[in-house]
């Protein structure tokens, strides 16, 4: 068992390590790498060995629920469980390379609650989150946010939830009814960092996603736009002996309206890596300032 620091999330009072899981990646084929159910059992048994206890997953994400169902439900008591609605339930789904659909109504959400009950073997989901960052006129128009309550008031759900960007989530917090946004949010990604501080300064809690960049361990993973700017902002400078994926994880956690940050991977030892690196905690306060100031400068 870690010693993985806490954080209360926001109003919901749920206490959650810092570093969640994000199950994404137990996707499989086509949209994601081919994985087995061993592997699967072994990186979710791990993730609650390691001492997390948060899990964050979707509709959306191929098999993931059904394997979370599979190999931890009978471990419930040790983790709480996101979701996601307004995703299309059974067999339903965009073909690869095309964008999920999402559709809101009042038949979709419930329907999509009660399929990731029964393929999560669970009783009730602690949050579930509107995927898509739909406007508040859509949720309007569809009466939606009454739709999750209505099933928060049945007990299948505990705490509703947002999975936001700007410049919609403005807009979402101004609602006042959401208890949790999941939020994008890393050293090389900055534009949400106003928004998370006035997500959890409304009571709500604060999840982010992102928080490495999408990268990996691997060199292979660290190109494109985004590691551009990191070269330009010259963090390399600023590693002091630390890998880049830990950098970027202590960089996530040093935002101080932070409550967790989801993190996904196949590989075990990847895992274990994250768990050192979150057990470090935050980047001193200097680091943490000069890192924000030259990605500034970079842009």
């Amino acid at each position: 068992m870690s010693n993985l620091q806490t954080r209360t999330l926001g109003r919901t009072g749920l206490k959650v390590t810092t570093l969640g899981f994000g199950a994404m990646e137990l996707r499989g084929a086509p949209r994601g790498r081919d994985i087995t159910p061993e592997q699967a059992e072994r990186v979710l048994n791990g993730v609650l060995d390691g001492g997390i206890n948060y899990i964050d997953t979707s509709i959306d994400y191929g098999s993931s629920e059904e394997l979370i169902g599979r190999f931890i439900s009978h471990r419930r008591s040790e983790y709480y469980l996101a979701t996601k609605c307004g995703c299309l339930v059974g067999d339903q789904a965009a073909a690869p390379g095309q964008r999920f659909p999402h559709v809101y109504t009042r038949q979709n959400i419930v329907a999509g609650v009660e399929q990731s009950l029964t393929r999560m073997k669970t009783d009730y989901l602690d949050v579930v989150q509107f995927h898509g960052n739909p406007s508040k006129e859509t949720l309007e128009e569809n009466d939606a946010v009454a739709t999750l309550l209505d099933l928060r008031d049945q007990g299948k759900i505990r705490f509703i939830g947002m999975s936001s960007t700007l410049p919609n989530i403005l807009d979402h917090i101004e609602m006042g009814v959401f208890d949790v946004f999941q939020i994008p949010y890393s050293s090389l990604e900055l534009e949400h960092h106003d928004a998370i501080t006035s997500g959890a300064s409304a009571g709500s809690g604060t999840v982010i996603r992102g928080g490495v960049a999408k990268g990996s361990p691997s060199d292979e993973k660290q190109q494109g736009d985004a590691w551009d700017l990191w070269k330009r902002a010259s963090l390399d400078d600023l590693l002091d002996g630390a890998t880049r994926m830990e950098f970027l994880l202590r960089f996530t956690l040093s935002h101080p309206s932070l409550h967790t940050t989801i993190v996904g991977t196949l590989n075990t030892q990847h895992l274990q890596d994250n768990i050192g690196a979150a057990q470090k905690g935050p980047l001193p306060d200097d680091v943490y300032r000069q890192a924000k100031l030259r990605m500034d400068e970079a842009k």
